[in-house]
């Protein structure tokens, strides 16, 4: 039989990258990079520059929460923390800032960020702290809380394009609620 072949009518592997115009797309490629795993040599990897290993990636954002201080006392006593980041994603105004907000400020923002976007899940604040609440480890716990928040709600594309309140109360140090 002349059509025949000792291989049967499968391939053994998969076609590798050729120019045959005998393909059904004529002189385009299928699979082009698609070869055994054993066929895949050193050659075909490009070693990375020290600036492209250690260099700024294309996009990045750094939120920190970080140093709560007191503010009054007694009943009016309350704690604010500062607020770092540092991005370049075009959507934040600011390559680098920082400012400082109390607790109430994040109520504001996370349920202000609720009725704004219906398409996102915005996630929990840590918990409200009625007893003991200005103890260090409390503060702390609350300060990892405040910064996971942030760092989940900045770092959602949607709310980086789409909220008018992200970036003000990320990067504005004369932010309002009144303004919103």
């Amino acid at each position: 039989m002349e059509g025949s072949s000792s291989q049967g009518s499968l391939p053994a592997r998969p076609p590798t990258f050729t120019s045959s115009s005998s393909s059904p797309r004529g002189s385009s490629n299928l699979r082009p990079f698609l070869r055994p795993y054993g066929e895949i040599s050193k050659l075909d990897f490009k070693e990375q520059t020290p600036e492209e290993r250690y260099g700024i990636p294309e996009n990045f954002l750094e939120i920190e929460v970080r140093n709560p201080r007191f503010h009054g006392e007694g009943r009016n006593k309350y704690v604010d923390y500062e607020i770092i980041c540092r991005t370049n994603i075009p959507a934040f105004k600011l390559k680098h800032s920082s400012v400082r907000r109390r607790y109430s400020d994040f109520e504001w923002f996370r349920d202000t960020l609720e009725r704004e976007s219906t398409r996102v899940n915005i996630p929990p604040l840590p918990g409200k702290v009625y007893t003991n609440r200005f103890a260090d480890e409390i503060i702390e716990q609350r300060r990892q809380g405040l910064e996971r928040f942030l760092q989940i709600v900045a770092g959602h594309p949607l709310l980086q394009t789409g909220s008018k309140i992200l970036c003000p109360f990320i990067q504005d140090p004369n932010f309002s609620r009144d303004n919103f």
